[in-house]
């Protein structure tokens, strides 16, 4: 999907009002080093280096709503402790207007992850599950119902089973449910809810096996959920119905029949905690700006794998969206950043190299010489020539490609660091501005024929030079290519009917007679840094 589609998409939800309704939670993570063996016991001794703690559940789905700018409101029956006010700590620091209904001698739910390097290697879950008391399972629905008066966009039911939901929610969410302009659930047992009609589930492959009454298949996962899905959406009684999959991305199937399939990037087992709560935000925010399965399911399964990318319980929002989705091409840096750059990697310790030419035709020989370039320090910069000094330099007809994209082919490089274009036919004024520790050149001279080489050095810099392979370099691939369009050209007329009026015809295709012109071959790589 385009960045630009997605960003007109976040344009289109943003603002919009979301009801959350569900078992909210606080996740706490504790993150350390194993260092050596307790002596008590056969197990590591984790030297805890940091703890942070995370809207978990339904208020991680807020939480992650709010993240991509929708306005959100969270209801949640919570214990009466300090559990509950880091929660709603929490959940004000992420965007979330939340009412929380505290449960005087009740525990928040709280989970805890020890993590030793990447690998969780416990969990500690405490507080309280089960039904709320009846007066504050009262209070929860005249809360809902109030927030229902005020007219959201959309509701999103999570209910994980920890039973702070009344069942006579689903009685009122029916009844309202003509009002509702779009209902989604998550529900670890969705049956119950079938009754609301919901126009979204998103249950996983286990939640789903449970819908059907079934035990969810170990092998050939995705086989089984492509031919259970129309079953697992008239069970569920929903418009459409999204099946995560994990590591095999989602399947999704809507109201016409349709189905769609999603891929994603594995992570690690650490960073899963609440990717679904992602997906759930993703999709139904996509839906309310317009966006049709196919786009809200991908919208969805990119802010479930941007959340995947990080440990702990991660939201999502526009920019990381964006730059997980469609990250911006590289790009050439301007003289101010880069000094900037330059200045924080050398306060580090690292050796900066830099070099410069036009880089029209990028081939072999250039990518031999900037990795052999990038070996000499931890740093490659390259100053592209601009358009007009490379046509100072070249002659009329160059540059073949426009500065903004070799700059942006360089970028792209693996083995270079950053790219500046340079109008100036030589590059001091960078030289002076970076002072490199290596400035290199490509060609059979010595450095002292450099004309930049005694700045370098005055500079505190060594210049080197690195040789390139013959009979490659711009020049000559150019100069092939012509050659073998000329040779087509001339074979094309040579053997063309008498008649003029008739088309040219190549393999007994009749085409025009533009087409009749037969590209060149690929040109031979080539090195020659110029």
């Amino acid at each position: 999907m385009e960045r630009e589609t997605i960003a007109e998409l976040a344009g289109r939800w943003s603002g919009r009002r979301v009801l959350v309704l569900g078992d909210a939670l606080l996740d706490g993570w504790l993150t350390g080093t194993p260092d050596r063996l307790c002596r008590e016991a056969p197990v590591s001794v984790v030297e805890l280096s940091d703890s942070r703690y995370a809207p978990g559940g339904a208020a991680n789905t807020a939480t992650n709503l709010a993240a991509l700018g929708a306005r959100v409101e969270l209801i949640a029956a919570t214990g009466g402790d300090e559990t509950a006010h880091l929660l709603s700590q929490r959940l004000s620091d992420g965007g979330v207007s939340s009412r929380l209904i505290p449960v005087e001698g009740r525990r928040t739910v709280t989970k805890r992850r020890l993590v030793a390097g990447e690998q969780i290697v416990a969990r500690f879950d405490e507080g309280d599950v089960g039904p709320l008391p009846p007066e504050h399972a009262a209070v929860l629905l005249r809360e809902v119902g109030e927030a229902l008066d005020e007219g959201p966009e959309c509701v999103i039911v999570c209910d994980y089973a920890a039973g702070t939901l009344p069942g006579d929610l689903i009685d009122l969410l029916s009844q309202r449910r003509d009002r509702i302009r779009l209902l989604a659930v998550d529900a670890h047992d969705l049956r119950p809810w079938a009754r609301t009609r919901p126009d979204l589930v998103t249950p996983n492959i286990d939640e789903a096996a449970r819908l059907l009454g079934v035990r969810a298949p170990v092998r050939g996962r995705v086989d089984w959920a492509t031919e259970q899905l129309p079953a697992i959406r008239e069970a569920a009684g929903a418009g459409t119905a999204a099946l995560t999959l994990d590591v095999d991305g989602s399947l999704v199937l809507d109201g016409s029949g349709a189905l769609y399939r999603t891929a994603t990037t594995p992570g690690p087992a650490a960073h899963s905690a609440g990717a679904g709560d992602s997906y759930l935000a993703g999709f139904v925010l996509a839906e309310l700006a317009g966006a049709g399965p196919a786009a809200a399911s991908q919208i969805a399964q990119g802010a479930a794998g941007s959340a995947l990318a990080e440990p702990g319980t991660t939201v999502c929002g526009v920019d990381v969206l964006l730059d997980w989705m469609a990250p911006e091409p590289p790009r050439p840096m301007d003289i101010v950043e880069l000094t900037r750059m330059v200045g924080e990697a050398r306060a580090l310790g690292a050796r900066i190299v830099f070099t410069n030419g036009c880089f029209d035709v990028l081939h072999r020989g250039h990518i031999g010489y900037l990795v052999q370039a990038r070996q000499l320090g931890e740093v490659l910069i390259v100053a592209v020539n601009s358009d007009e000094s490379v046509r100072r330099l070249k002659g009329a007809g160059r540059p073949v490609n426009p500065q903004e994209d070799r700059a942006g082919v360089l970028a792209a490089l693996g083995c270079v660091d950053h790219v500046i274009i340079f109008d100036d036919d030589s590059p001091t004024d960078l030289l002076e501005a970076i002072r490199p520790d290596v400035y290199v050149k490509g060609g059979d001279y010595t450095p002292e024929l450099i004309p930049e080489a005694e700045l370098v050095y005055a500079l505190g810099g060594e210049v080197q030079t690195l040789a390139y392979l013959p009979d490659r370099s711009t020049s000559a691939i150019i100069e092939r290519i012509r050659s073998r369009e000329a040779a087509a050209v001339a074979s094309s007329v040579s053997s063309a009917p008498a008649a003029p009026s008739a088309e040219p015809v190549i393999r007994g295709e009749p085409v025009t007679q533009a087409e009749a012109v037969t590209q060149a071959e690929p040109a031979g790589s080539g090195g020659g840094h110029q």
